[in-house]
């Protein structure tokens, strides 16, 4: 039976209160850091490196678009977070500084692990950098730019097709008043030494998207979901893999201008993160889909006044689920999932 939201959403805070762990499948939750060495931080993303070892990054600094914001990165080893670390920031040659944005991180099956960034003063001007690391996060490389017109994956983590590729959802946003907000894919076949893209999928007006997550339907049928300007979740879907997309279309869920994230776990659901209202950014929600289309409520991760904002989330290995979000942009916060209780 198809739960309406509302009364999910009054059920679940009657039982949960302000504290989300009360909630049965989430087993943990926690904040990655308590105290840093910066003011304000956003735009978590996290990967599994290997087995239980969780690899979690943000930016961070005295408020976003400042040129003082970095990309910073915290390990999560034997059931504890290292201290974040400052691994990338905007000093360029000539000893300017630029603001540095949205952090992605992705294991590919083979070769490092990869931290796709943004630099720059806006996301009209911003460009495409990578980092990598062969230790698990320890240590890494130096910066790479990506070619002009290539940012990597705009918020939302990479998927590994069949052949290799690594398809990353993508967006921009142009200076135009409106601007133009258009999803598109960028597809890379060797770790990002060579690039094609995808023609954009909307005019960036009538329906005007930003931030896509990638899905597995089944064989090559993928779906991509994400952020628009219309007060509701976008989804497009493709028949070979990513190459070619159906033109956007909105969802019955809401979106209140704000970033989303989700996953297909390994029994074949759809699990989305997001917030479950038109205005603000809050509450935080968890909803579970059979198909993509029909969403079911599945927690809450939040549900008292402030903003919780901009989730990224994984399965791990041993089967459950990790999501990280802005915690009123002061810390990120941890939650670890059973979905076997959703």
């Amino acid at each position: 039976m198809k739960i309406p939201f509302l009364f999910f959403s009054l059920c679940a805070a009657s039982i949960v209160g302000s504290k989300a762990a009360e909630t049965p499948a989430i087993i943990r939750a926690e904040f990655i850091y308590e105290r840093a060495p910066y003011r304000s931080c956003h735009a978590s993303t996290l990967v599994e490196v290997s087995p239980g070892k969780i690899v979690a990054s943000w930016f961070g600094g005295t408020a976003e678009k400042n040129p003082d914001v970095g990309i910073w990165v915290a390990r999560f080893e034997d059931g504890r977070w290292t201290e974040g670390i400052e691994v990338a920031n905007g000093i360029q040659a000539d000893g300017t500084r630029q603001p540095t944005w949205n952090p992605v991180l992705f294991q590919p099956r083979t070769g490092p692990l990869m931290l796709f960034y943004k630099v720059g003063s806006s996301p009209q001007t911003w460009w495409g950098e990578l980092r990598t690391s062969a230790d698990g996060g320890r240590t890494w490389s130096a910066a790479r730019r990506l070619p002009d017109g290539i940012f990597g994956p705009i918020k939302n983590k990479p998927v590994q097709l069949a052949d290799g590729t690594i398809l990353c959802p993508t967006s921009d946003e142009t200076n135009e008043k409106p601007s133009k907000w258009r999803v598109y894919f960028e597809l890379t076949p060797d770790l990002g030494k060579t690039w094609t893209k995808t023609p954009f999928l909307n005019d960036g007006l009538g329906i005007s998207a930003i931030q896509p997550s990638v899905l597995f339907l089944g064989g090559d049928k993928l779906q991509a979901v994400g952020r628009t300007r219309q007060g509701k979740l976008f989804t497009t879907t493709s028949d070979n893999s990513g190459r070619t997309w159906t033109p956007l279309a909105l969802t019955t869920l809401p979106n209140p201008n704000s970033g989303t994230d989700a996953v297909t776990l390994a029994d074949g659901r759809q699990l989305i993160v997001y917030n479950h209202t038109a205005r603000g950014r809050t509450p935080l929600n968890v909803a579970i889909s059979r198909d993509g289309v029909t969403w079911q409520p599945a927690a809450d991760l939040e549900t008292t006044p402030g903003e919780y904002s901009y989730p990224a989330v994984i399965q791990a290995a041993d089967g459950l689920v990790h999501i990280t979000y802005t915690w009123k942009r002061e810390r990120i916060k941890h939650v670890i999932l059973d979905p076997k209780k959703l």
